[in-house]
């Protein structure tokens, strides 16, 4: 997967995006929720994630308390201890990664802590999720991040032409 050329091409497209989204939010189609679960589901049967990793690369998600006290017992770790060398908090009083890529991504794209991962992973792209058009600004970024998205997003366009 040639990401440079697959992030050009979604920059490119990013205006067009950006006003489907905002239509699709003022319309709410009744049959979105269906044709965009449907969509996600054809488009991850051919893209697979290992390829990539480039949300992992790129950006970091959200840590829950719920996370931190579930990974840091996974890692065999105090809290403050798994706080203090993977975390720090943002302007917005959330927690994220203090280093990209993502400590927990090996060399093969794998996540080390897969099956205890953050609640933000677990749902990235969410792109399977009811009243999507909530997230539009979400929406957006993750369109340059992550292909699938971009992929999901364009078939939606071309099945729910608004």
């Amino acid at each position: 997967m040639n990401l440079e050329k697959y992030k050009q091409e979604a920059i490119n497209k990013t205006n067009e995006h950006k006003k489907y989204l905002n239509k699709l939010k003022n319309k709410k189609p009744k049959k979105l929720d269906e044709t965009l679960f449907e969509i996600h589901e054809e488009v991850f049967n051919n893209i697979n994630c290992l390829n990539c990793a480039n949300c992992c690369k790129t950006t970091g998600p959200l840590f829950t308390e719920k996370d931190i006290d579930r990974i840091s017992k996974h890692l065999r770790l105090k809290s403050t201890t798994f706080i203090d060398q993977y975390l720090y908090m943002d302007e917005d009083n959330d927690w994220i990664l203090k280093n990209l890529p993502c400590p927990f991504l090996d060399n093969e794209n794998y996540c080390l802590i897969y099956e205890v991962r953050p609640k933000a992973c677990k749902e990235y792209p969410h792109t399977d999720r009811k009243k999507f058009y909530q997230i539009n600004k979400l929406t957006e970024k993750n369109i340059i991040i992550c292909p699938a998205t971009y992929e999901i997003v364009n078939s939606l366009m071309n099945k729910l032409p608004l």
